[in-house]
């Protein structure tokens, strides 16, 4: 049986939740939404959050806070994203009559530059959107440093901690994707968050939301049991990263640079590779296991963005690897993995 590269966190009693739903008739928004948004406020203490239906949603509604609340700066149109970024972005930014600023990474590190971040702040942007790529945060003195308004991407990064600082607390607005591969896999939707009174009178301001923009019950229910276990998953999934990080010390590829006061969630295993990245998919392959380009799907690795505009990341889109890591891995399986990994080629 081959292992997949990804896997939902779905266990009994998510499933159970949601068929409590189900019995409950709770189909769409109601009582389980809110009990999401409690847990979640709990967890963050954030002031307001609204829980909808999709990350898009919840980007453009954000973009769309901002841009209202822009005291009629007319040319504060530029939203500065980084060239790793999901493919969703450019065509939300761009249905709001803005214009995405792509920035490049770091050599080593799958988020934008902070000094690439800077250049881009000579235009004068309505915002910038950071978004934490495979978990990885920037430090949260980042946000206050830019002058302009800042929408974090939690989505991968839940669990990951910068001192005490958790992420997704840093920015005027956060999102926290509750799709099948990020860290909270409800079967789809969003939260959309404001830390601070300011931000959040910004957000309620923008009028009640028909049900259809707002998370279903069923989904909600499944995600407050995934935001009750999570630091028993996290457990797992450093127990995995341990032994994977490892079996790559016997390897010539790589692992992303670490800052120093990250504690990392261990979102996946990637390794940036040194030699044929077909010729490892395929020795995976081979040993029943599934590996894939971190960075298919984001804005450089489709080929949105010209390699020569951001070249760091495209060579990383181009280099990095994807390997099992989830909390529903069997101690054999995950064993498997490691071989893979300490005999790659």
């Amino acid at each position: 049986m081959k292992i997949e590269v990804y896997s939902p966190t779905v266990r009994r009693k998510e499933m159970d939740a949601v068929l409590t739903a189900m019995v409950e008739d709770s189909l769409g928004p109601g009582e389980h939404t809110q009990f999401l948004v409690h847990t979640a406020k709990e967890h963050f203490a954030f002031d307001y959050c609204l829980a909808l239906r999709t990350p898009a949603f919840a980007l453009q509604l954000a973009l769309e806070t901002l841009k209202a609340g822009a005291s009629g700066d007319g040319n504060a149109q530029g939203v500065i994203i980084s060239a790793l970024a999901p493919l969703y972005y450019d065509r939300v930014i761009r249905s709001l009559g803005l214009l995405p600023l792509y920035c490049d990474t770091g050599e080593d590190t799958p988020l934008a530059a902070e000094q690439k971040i800077e250049v881009l702040m000579g235009s004068r942007p309505l915002c910038a959107v950071i978004t934490h790529s495979l978990g990885y945060m920037p430090s949260p003195d980042l946000a206050a440093e830019l002058g302009v308004p800042v929408i974090e991407d939690a989505s991968q990064s839940f669990g990951a901690l910068w001192g005490e600082k958790k992420a997704g607390t840093a920015g005027n607005f956060t999102i926290l994707g509750l799709e099948e591969r990020d860290m909270i896999t409800a079967g789809g939707g969003a939260l959309l968050f404001a830390m601070n009174r300011k931000d959040a009178a910004l957000l309620r301001g923008m009028g009640e939301l028909p049900p259809e923009f707002l998370l279903p019950g069923v989904n909600a229910a499944m995600a407050a049991v995934q935001f009750r276990e999570s630091g028993k998953n996290l457990l797992k999934r450093r127990e995995l990263a341990q032994a994977y990080t490892q079996a790559s010390l016997q390897t010539r590829h790589k692992r992303f640079s670490q800052a120093e006061g990250l504690d990392y969630n261990n979102y996946a295993f990637p390794l940036v590779i040194e030699s044929g990245v077909k010729d490892i998919k395929a020795y995976a392959r081979r040993k029943e296991i599934i590996v894939e380009e971190a960075f298919e799907s984001s804005l450089v690795g489709s080929g949105l963005i010209p390699a020569v505009q951001c070249p760091c990341a495209a060579s990383l889109a181009l280099r990095t690897l994807l390997f099992p890591l989830y909390p529903r891995l069997s101690a054999a399986q995950a064993g498997e993995v490691a071989k893979l990994i300490a005999t790659l080629p």
